[in-house]
């Protein structure tokens, strides 16, 4: 059955909606960043430059890094933009945009995101790296969509209890990475634990300004939660539905973090640029070796 126009959005030009992108525009090794602004200090590395566009905040630079093509995107900030890139990544390899039909012969995607986070945890300390083997999805934009096959009922029902998590809340999600990206990726110089996401910066962060909080307590339980040795190490924005999409589409995914705060003991990188130019330079080796 085709897909309907209003359901898959195309511009005049034949580009998918939002990312204003053609099948054609893509490495299948992508990366995402957060920052518009971040895309050009990653491609400041590329040797050769082959496209580059943007819409609104969406904004995608393709070219070759040591001879490999690569694809970086903006994606701006949260979950809900997550939904829009992953999807429309996916649309664009695995469905005719001519027809509008699916593709026979299925194409995953490697994504590698690269990110800012703080720490959790006192052991895990600003300016390093941490790769998220899982995360922990707080922001319910999943549960739009059939996730019995991708969560981990045992965890998920041990943080529940756990945090006495409330009824009000849409029910917490845990989400492996890619382990051959893992695999790929790691290094000594690599934390590792679990990311939760959470749908906003500050309340649903457990910040607070004005607004007192549903669950004041909730970031000490969510540091204090271990499950057979694994802790949440961090807390973000875009990890969860990351995970979350590309393992039901067939994608590759791995989140890398730059750590640059701690919020255990209330100290911030003084040096947060360089931290996160290291890890542009150490993931793009990476994905070349």
């Amino acid at each position: 059955m085709n897909i309907q126009n209003s359901e898959l959005i195309l511009n005049q030009d034949g580009s998918i909606y939002h990312l204003n992108l053609r099948p054609e525009h893509i490495a299948n090794d992508i990366i995402f960043v957060g920052d518009q602004d971040r895309v050009d200090k990653v491609t400041k590395h590329f040797d050769k430059i082959e496209f580059s566009t943007q819409k609104r905040e969406f904004k995608t630079t393709t070219g070759y890094y040591k001879g490999k093509r690569l694809s970086v995107i903006s994606t701006g900030i949260g979950p809900d933009n997550i939904d829009i890139v992953i999807n429309e990544l996916d649309a664009l390899v695995n469905i005719d945009l001519e027809t509008r039909a699916l593709k026979e012969e299925h194409t995953a995607l490697n994504i590698v995101r690269i990110g800012t986070s703080g720490s959790l945890q006192k052991d895990i300390p600003v300016d390093s790296f941490l790769i998220s083997t899982h995360s922990l999805d707080i922001n319910g934009m999943l549960h739009a969509y059939q996730i019995d096959e991708i969560s981990h009922p045992d965890i998920e029902e041990a943080f529940s209890k756990h945090t006495n998590w409330s009824s009000k809340k849409a029910d917490p999600i845990i989400i492996a990475n890619s382990q051959e990206l893992e695999d790929k990726l790691s290094s000594n110089e690599t934390f590792k634990g679990i990311t939760a996401t959470a749908g906003g910066f500050y309340g649903p962060q457990g910040r607070v300004l004005r607004l007192p909080l549903q669950d004041p307590d909730i970031n000490k339980k969510i540091d204090s939660f271990n499950f057979n040795g694994n802790r949440i190490t961090n807390l973000e924005m875009e990890t969860s539905a990351i995970y979350g999409l590309s393992k039901l589409l067939g994608h590759n995914a791995l989140s890398m973090n730059a750590i640059l705060a701690n919020r255990a003991n209330g100290t911030f990188s003084a040096e947060p640029s360089k931290i996160v130019a290291e890890l542009i330079e150490y993931t793009l080796d990476k994905l070349v070796e």
